[in-house]
């Protein structure tokens, strides 16, 4: 192969590792490959039709965002969930969601708050969260707390929080998800975070997303210890 059929496959491959890398999270954080299930290159590339380079790439990121582990005499599998890694994680996005939420009041252009303002008109719409089933975020531009971390401008809140634990927040937030009342108290709460944003109210908007990200803790806890009840008393 010459050096231009070389540089003209690199952007290929990437652009199929990053492929292959949405389509494996989102089958984690949805449950559709399950926590602690064993994953092979092999089994994998047949079920995605593409070759060891791009797939390796795909779970090295794969691994890189904790999605999956690899344990000694066992290879590959989708990361085990755990009480005590849930509450560490709830503890530091209360702590780093707050601050975003406060700079984000601070640096937030009106361009960015109307865009806040359209993603959370769209989510309104959405069948599960207007019957009180659910209120599931899609990833990136169109998750609402993604979007405050991307408004407080800075750098590496956004590193933290939307690259190195983003992936393992969504698969807490989808597996457990709020169900009965919560999920209209959290659009409420999430539209008064704008409100107090686009008034440029940093401690007010420090507060509430703290009592917010508390609150969804709370939710999330509670069915995750429900969960693993069910588990213990289907167990033999």
């Amino acid at each position: 192969m010459n050096s231009a059929q070389t540089e003209t496959s690199i952007p290929e491959v990437r652009t199929l590792a990053e492929r292959v890398f949405q389509q494996l999270q989102d089958a984690i954080v949805r449950g559709e490959l399950a926590p602690g299930s064993k994953i092979t290159e092999p089994g994998l590339s047949r079920t995605y039709g593409i070759s060891r380079g791009p797939l390796r790439e795909a779970m090295r990121r794969l691994e890189a965002h904790r999605l999956i582990e690899r344990v000694p005499h066992v290879g590959a599998r989708v990361v085990k969930l755990s009480m005590q890694e849930l509450l560490e994680l709830f503890d530091v996005r209360e702590a780093l969601e707050s601050m975003a939420a406060r700079l984000a009041a601070e640096h937030m252009t009106a361009e960015e708050i109307a865009g806040l303002r359209k993603l959370l008109a769209m989510h309104e719409g959405q069948a599960d969260l207007r019957k009180g089933e659910a209120y599931f975020q899609r990833e990136g531009d169109l998750d609402f707390h993604y979007r405050i971390v991307q408004g407080s401008h800075n750098r590496m809140l956004v590193n933290m929080l939307c690259d190195d634990l983003y992936y393992l927040v969504r698969l807490y937030r989808t597996q457990f998800s709020a169900s009965g009342s919560r999920p209209q108290r959290a659009f409420v709460e999430h539209h008064r975070i704008v409100d107090a944003i686009e008034a440029g109210d940093a401690e007010l908007a420090e507060l509430l997303m703290r009592r917010h990200v508390s609150a969804s803790r709370a939710n999330v806890v509670d069915r995750y210890a429900a969960t693993l009840r069910q588990q213990a008393e289907t167990t033999p």
